[in-house]
């Protein structure tokens, strides 16, 4: 079986990929398929002075101590994913959204390995905007995250007070992934299985992929 441990040297994600999941060191590795087209965002991201480390088992690329992207490979696509994204002014409007519970287009989708050359200055650029807000230590304005409970939810905190006591206690991202987990599962059986599997974690403080 290949090491899963998620990899702490980037260098090693371009050679094995992220070590998060079974296809890590396998010819069927999404960052081998794509492999072209990310060293190309690697040296991007290099040439425009950024230093690179490993984190969440992904390189990323840092400037005056922020985070500024990250890179990513899935079987469909690599990306280019900008953090602190709401402050980029996309003139050139290629900035996606990563998926529905995204608040802002946050980054650069590619299907072919040639396509990040293609657009090599619009990157550089949008790099250089979020270099100079990092310098100036911006970050967006926070927005208020409303977090709608689903039903089955809401019957279990009322007869689990002690369960009721710890989700209040959770940041809203920790019971917003928690809300995802329910929301993901197509019957009600399911999502009462997923409250009494996510007791524990709650309990602990914990989200919802947190180990």
């Amino acid at each position: 079986m290949p090491d899963r441990a998620m990899i702490t040297d980037p260098d090693i994600y371009f050679a094995k990929g992220c070590g998060r999941c079974d296809r890590y060191a396998t010819a069927d590795c999404s960052a081998r398929h794509w492999l072209a087209g990310l060293v190309s965002l690697r040296r991007i991201c290099r040439d425009a002075g950024l230093s690179e480390v490993a984190k969440w088992g992904h390189p990323v690329y840092l400037h005056a101590g922020r985070n500024i992207a990250i890179l990513g490979a899935f079987r469909g696509d690599f990306r280019l994913t900008f953090m602190n994204a709401a402050l980029l002014k996309d003139p050139e409007a290629i900035l996606e959204r990563q998926g529905p519970n995204t608040k802002h287009p946050d980054c650069i989708r590619f299907t072919d390995n040639d396509a990040p050359t293609a657009v090599e200055p619009t990157i550089r650029t949008y790099l250089a905007e979020a270099m100079a807000y990092a310098e100036q230590g911006l970050l967006p304005a926070k927005e208020p995250t409303v977090v709608d409970l689903p039903p089955e939810l809401l019957d279990a905190l009322d007869a689990d007070p002690e369960l009721a006591e710890a989700f209040a206690g959770l940041t809203q991202g920790r019971q917003k992934s928690f809300v995802l987990f329910l929301n993901d599962a197509k019957t009600t059986p399911t999502k009462l299985a997923r409250i009494e599997k996510s007791r524990p974690k709650i309990l602990a403080g914990k989200g919802a992929t947190e180990r």
